[in-house]
């Protein structure tokens, strides 16, 4: 469970710091943008990151969880030119609570993705 979040005064969706009791911890392992139907990847960074981020909600709300309870996540993109258009799809799954992150540019993802998002949830209680 949250228990102080420390804003970050800018343009971006992140927080500086969340303090957190981490009684239950998910870590959720790095996705990519793969469309469920078809195995294959969505084409561009904009439909990637849409769909990693719906498997990652998917993920939690499997499990009760709710993308409020993300605390961290962990971006990897294979190009940081592609960093605007990931994180405006990005913020559209977080209120202005946004947790803490870091982005940045790896040479390879796997099936040669453009992004690839990992992160942690933590609360208080599990169902």
């Amino acid at each position: 469970m949250v228990k102080k979040i420390i804003k970050f005064d800018g343009p971006f969706p992140l927080a500086k710091a969340i303090i957190h009791n981490d009684k239950y911890t998910m870590e959720i392992s790095g996705q990519i943008g793969v469309n469920q139907n078809t195995n294959e990847l969505e084409i561009g960074i904009e439909k990637q990151t849409q769909r990693v981020m719906e498997i990652i909600k998917e993920i939690l709300e499997n499990e009760n969880w709710s993308m409020s309870d993300i605390v961290k996540t962990r971006i990897y993109l294979k190009d940081m030119k592609d960093y605007s258009n990931m994180n405006e799809v990005y913020s559209k799954y977080f209120s202005e609570n946004y947790p803490t992150r870091f982005a940045l540019a790896v040479k390879e993802l796997p099936r040669d993705a453009l992004v690839e998002i990992d992160c942690t949830a933590t609360r208080n209680e599990i169902n």
